[in-house]
Parts: C-alpha cells; sequence; structure tokens
C-alpha cells in the first residue's frame, strides 16, 4: 500500500470512531431525558395522589407545596397545623411566616388557615374563633423577640367562661396536646382571647404548663420567632384522654396529678370561699349548689344536706361562682371524700377529687346521655368511684307541666333520640329542677358514707 493510500485509511478509521462516538452519547443522552421526564411525571402524579389523603401527609407533598408547614384536617373534633423549623409570628395579622433559606425559589406560597379551637363542627362556634394564617414565605417584618422554645397557639374563646367548656374544649385538649407533640420539652403558649380574667382565673394552671410569658395574639404588636410553631389542639372526645394516642400513654390520672402540681402543693390556702372545711372525724360531703335561673335546681337541698348528715357525713355546702379562686376550690375538694350533685358545669370540679374517693351524680331526665360523657367516663378514668342517682318521674319539676304519660316524661331517651338540639336541651338542662324522694336517696346515702368511710381511715 503507498503511503498516501495508509494516511487516508487512518484518517477514515478515526472519522469512524468520532461518529460512533457521537451516535452513543446521542442514544444515552436521550434515553436519560426521557427517563427523567418520566420518573418527574410520577412523582408529581404520586405528589397529587396523596393529597387527596386527609390523614397524612406524604414527604412528596411536602417537597411539592411547603418543606416545613404541614396539617392535619381529618379529625372531627379538631385540626392541627404546625411549620417544623424556625418561623416568625406578626400577631397584628395573625401570621406565622416560614423562614427557609435552603428553598429561596421564587414560587407561589403555600397559605394555610386554621382556627385553633376544639369543636370543629360547630360552625357557629368556629365562626367566632380567630382564623391563624401559616405563609411558605419570608417574613415582611424582621424579629424583634427571639424564642428558644416552640409555640402552641389556641384559642381561650368559645365557650370560655363555662367552667366545664374550659376544661373540656381547653385545659384537657391542651394537655393531650402538649404531651403528643411536645413531651418533655418547654414551650411557649400563644393565646387568642386571653382575656384579663381568664388569665388571672388560671394563672397557676398556666403557669404549670408553661414557665414562660403568654404571647397574646390579640393585642401583642411586636414580632416574634420560635424554633417551631404548632396551631390548633388536639382532642380526643368529650372529657376523655386516650392513652393509646399518647406517645407517652398519659392518662386522666397523669392529668389529675398534674391538676394537684398546680393547684395542690403544700402552700398555705387563705379561704375567702364562705364554707369552713370541718374536721376529718367525719367524712367530708361536698354537696353542690345551684340557684339562680339556671335550671336543675335542689329544690330540697337543705333537707338533703340534713339527710347526708344523719348518715354521719360532715356536709359542705359549696355553689361554685364563676370568680371562685380555684387554689380554694381545690382546697376544699382535695380534702373531702364524697361529692353529690346534679349534672351540671359545677360538677367539672370533680376533677379536684382524690382517686378512691365517692363522685354521686344527679341524673335529671333526659340528661342520661350527658352525663354519662361529660362526667361519668373522666371520673372512672380517674379512679373515683362513680355512682349515679337517677331521678324518677315525680322528682322532676317537669311533670308540673307535662302529664306523666307523655313520651318527654315517660321516654325521655325514645322521645331525644339522637337529637340533642338546642330545643331538647333547653327542656331537660334549663326547664327542669329537682326535689330528690328522701327516702330512696337515704339509701344511696348509706352506700356512699360506706365507701367514703373507707377511703378516709385509708388516705385521712
Amino acid at each position: 500500500m503507498k503511503k498516501g493510500d495508509s494516511r487516508v485509511l487512518i484518517m477514515i478509521r478515526w472519522l469512524a470512531v468520532v461518529v460512533l462516538i457521537f451516535v452513543v452519547f446521542n442514544v444515552y443522552t436521550i434515553s436519560r431525558t426521557n427517563y427523567v421526564m418520566t420518573h418527574s411525571m410520577i412523582t408529581k402524579s404520586q405528589a397529587d395522589t396523596s393529597r387527596s389523603v386527609p390523614k397524612s401527609i406524604s414527604h412528596q407533598e411536602k417537597h411539592v407545596t411547603a418543606k416545613d408547614i404541614s396539617c392535619n384536617r381529618a379529625h372531627n373534633f379538631y385540626d392541627i397545623c404546625s411549620i417544623k423549623g424556625t418561623t416568625v409570628l406578626d400577631p397584628t395579622i395573625s401570621t406565622f411566616f416560614q423562614m427557609d433559606p435552603i428553598n429561596s425559589s421564587p414560587q407561589k406560597p403555600l397559605v394555610e388557615k386554621i382556627r385553633p379551637y376544639a369543636r370543629k363542627w360547630e360552625n357557629f362556634t368556629m365562626s367566632r374563633i380567630k382564623e391563624v394564617t401559616l405563609v411558605s414565605g419570608p417574613p415582611i417584618t424582621k424579629c424583634q423577640v427571639q424564642h428558644e422554645a416552640p409555640a402552641l397557639v389556641f384559642s381561650a374563646g368559645g365557650y370560655t367562661g363555662n367552667f366545664f367548656h374550659e376544661f373540656n374544649d381547653g385545659f384537657i385538649p391542651l394537655f393531650i396536646t402538649i404531651n403528643t407533640i411536645f413531651p418533655d420539652q418547654d414551650i411557649v403558649l400563644v393565646i387568642s382571647k386571653a382575656r384579663d380574667w381568664w388569665v388571672s382565673k388560671y394563672s397557676e394552671l398556666l403557669r404549670a404548663f408553661s414557665k414562660y410569658p403568654i404571647v397574646n395574639l390579640d393585642n401583642d404588636t411586636s414580632t416574634h420567632c420560635f424554633p417551631s410553631a404548632s396551631v390548633g389542639m388536639i382532642s380526643h372526645g368529650f372529657m376523655t384522654i386516650d392513652p393509646k394516642l399518647i406517645p407517652n400513654s398519659k392518662t386522666f390520672k397523669h392529668f389529675r396529678a398534674f391538676l394537684h402540681k398546680a393547684y395542690g402543693q403544700n402552700r398555705k390556702v387563705q379561704n375567702h370561699l364562705s364554707v369552713s372545711t370541718p374536721k376529718k372525724s367525719r367524712p367530708i360531703l361536698v354537696l353542690l349548689g345551684r340557684s339562680g335561673g339556671v335550671g336543675r335546681l335542689l329544690l330540697n337541698q337543705n333537707e338533703v344536706k340534713l339527710e347526708a348528715e344523719k348518715v354521719g357525713f360532715s356536709v359542705v355546702v359549696f355553689e361554685p361562682k364563676a370568680r371562685t379562686p380555684l387554689r380554694e376550690a381545690y382546697a376544699l375538694v382535695n380534702s373531702s371524700h364524697a361529692m353529690v350533685g346534679i349534672h351540671g358545669a359545677a360538677l367539672t370540679h370533680s376533677l379536684f377529687l382524690r382517686p378512691g374517693s365517692v363522685l354521686v351524680q344527679v341524673v335529671p331526665l333526659g340528661a342520661e346521655w350527658v352525663s354519662r360523657v361529660c362526667f361519668e367516663i373522666s371520673a372512672r378514668a380517674m379512679g373515683i368511684e362513680y355512682m349515679e342517682y337517677r331521678i324518677k318521674a315525680e322528682e322532676s319539676s317537669l311533670t308540673e307541666k307535662y302529664s306523666k304519660d307523655e313520651p318527654i316524661i315517660k321516654d325521655p331517651v325514645a322521645f331525644r333520640g339522637k337529637n340533642w338540639s338546642p330545643k331538647i336541651m333547653s327542656i331537660y338542662l334549663k326547664e327542669q329542677n329537682v326535689r330528690l324522694d328522701l327516702v330512696r336517696l337515704r339509701e344511696y346515702l348509706k352506700e356512699v358514707y360506706v365507701k367514703a368511710k373507707v377511703f378516709m381511715d385509708k388516705e385521712g
């Protein structure tokens, strides 16, 4: 072969190699592009699908929407949202801004709104609860107050002012939420509708929940920075703490111990109550009184008191008011051995009874279900000896208005059905008063006395 032909052959071979490399590279590039596009479409599809599942939010959804904001709206009693990561609160507009220096690419911010009160099913009540906003964008103002502990946001609105609801809708869900989300961790309480009288009344209990000053969402004007935030409270139902739903398995007995921590530490209590605590030579029975036009009055209260004294009790008539100091109420009830009262908000003081003491709930006509869910379940969960005195038709004032043969008297359960409407509630809870049959009551009181005496001899 000639020298010129050899050079041409070498050039042809090199050109073939270059063409082959070019073809292989383009095939690889096209394949890789198709794979990435396909994988991206699958990922997006999975993320979109996960949004339709209310009980959980996938990692893909968090990545697609906002890195650290998530909400759980799957429950009937409550919604709850959280920001995992540094956040700035502007209380003047009730808004938390997510601080996310990693994800700074311009995109439409995620906005979540929530009303942090545990009565989600009541539209009218919830409409009066201040809405809190969470935004996945940079704050519009700089931080003025720096906190080391995370924020827990809730409303003290709704039915606040009613002692039962202050615990059922407020402090019990607060206890559950802290032990579910922030176990063994300090928090800062951020509260809307934290009125002065409410903060004053529950100051000791609020300090037991958090050692930090409250951030008032209604009148604070400074911006606050938190390492994270949760907005809303978890409820397990009416006066219920389900240990299976709490990581550290807290129960109602733990809540009762928490109340003792707040109110029962060995401190001298100046008694401003219009009652005197008797000496413990006899079991002490707290008889809850009611007055005014609120319904469910005990019309023969004095006779009931005398009957209990004949059985062997030292009886203290206790009629709590809105501004009754809770430390004094706790000291009275915690020192007693039994409590008797008609179904009503005042029976919430049974939370102050010691485990092993006796609670007698007088159940008016038609109030069987509400009596069970409001006070029986919690009493049994705290280890209290629960007894129930269901009145008969002749003990109800409703017989003065309705015939004994009418369903409203003869069969309240059938009359009420599953409908606990405002009209039904008004009949059985507001129009009805009670005059107890003293002969029948005496047999109950004898049994209560035996249990209370055993408890007194054991616990003092």
